[in-house]
């Protein structure tokens, strides 16, 4: 397999209690986000406040850029589109502070396309209210969505290789979505659904790379290396850090394309999965890793049931 690095011996370890703080300020500004999205003072999209989504049907392709300007110059101010792939559709969706009605939206939305493009013929093909109560279950089902994996995750790694490890794991991966969260939260981007799908996408990516971490770990606690925890613990990162960096680099690579080529409908979306896969790395070196040396310290500074006598760490 490629090296990228070659034979690197790079003290992460001993940068852990650097790296802790700086991953408490990420958790923290996290949960600050995850509070004020449950305030509803974050920037949140109709699928958790609800708001009112008209589909339309044109006679001829409307490139996206169009149809904002469209909306723009019909007075409507705050939106989001999402393209139907086919049938020349759209989806416009207006939150419920834009104080269109339903009926209303039917009128407007269609107008500011025809006025703006003369000759264009426009559909109103469904038109939904989406209440205030269904964002209100989609939050609560979000939360319950991501505990879930989180459970799922530290059964798993507990059962794949220790107790320790899957505590390391779940802390890893709670850390990765409270920095998306923070993320997020600081660059004003907006709160929906297709967040969550890129949250629970990193969460699964990092999980992967903290395995790879953990099982050069395991072997090589298996093999009895001389040292302490401490160095086995660095040499096992240091083996694995090409494979990590290639891996991630490559990913990286494909979400700045999605970013810069994507088009507006999934910008935000490739804009977390590039702070995703950054914080996904780091997570499996620099918190996943120094929590379950910690964990393993602890247990082998006790003394031994046997001969009395504590067990070097």
């Amino acid at each position: 397999m490629m090296e990228l690095l070659g034979k690197t011996n790079f003290d992460f370890i001993g940068k852990r209690n650097i790296s802790f703080v700086i991953s408490a300020i990420i958790s923290i500004i996290g949960i600050i986000a995850i509070i004020q999205m449950f305030r509803g003072a974050a920037n949140m999209g109709i699928d958790f406040t609800g708001g009112t989504s008209v589909q339309l049907k044109f006679d001829k392709p409307l490139a996206l850029a169009d149809a904002r300007k469209a909306l723009h110059s019909g007075g409507i101010a705050e939106f989001e589109l999402q393209e139907v792939k086919e049938g020349n559709k759209l989806l416009v969706k207006l939150p419920r502070k834009s104080a269109l009605a339903v009926g209303k939206a039917a009128e407007i939305v269609p107008a500011a396309f025809a006025k703006a493009q003369a000759g264009l013929q426009v559909t109103v093909e469904s038109t939904t209210e989406i209440g205030p109560s269904i964002g209100d279950k989609l939050r609560k089902d979000t939360i319950i969505a991501v505990a879930i994996s989180m459970l799922g995750i530290i059964c798993y790694i507990a059962w794949r290789f220790d107790f320790k490890f899957g505590i390391g794991a779940v802390v890893a991966t709670l850390h990765d979505v409270l920095a998306m969260f923070a993320a997020y939260y600081l660059f004003g981007k907006e709160f929906n659904l297709l967040f969550i799908t890129a949250v629970l996408t990193i969460a699964g990516y990092s999980l992967t790379d903290t395995v790879v971490v953990f099982d050069r770990i395991r072997e090589n606690l298996h093999k009895d290396l001389k040292g302490s925890l401490h160095k086995i613990f660095n040499t096992s990162i240091n083996e694995v850090l090409s494979r990590s960096i290639i891996t991630s680099l490559t990913t990286f690579l494909a979400a700045i394309a999605l970013f810069v080529w994507g088009g507006e409908v999934i910008h935000d979306f490739s804009f977390a999965l590039l702070v995703g896969i950054i914080v996904g790395v780091y997570s499996s070196v620099f918190v996943a890793s120094p929590v379950v040396l910690l964990l393993e310290q602890r247990a082998m500074n006790k003394q031994d049931a046997v001969t009395g006598q504590p067990v070097k760490a």
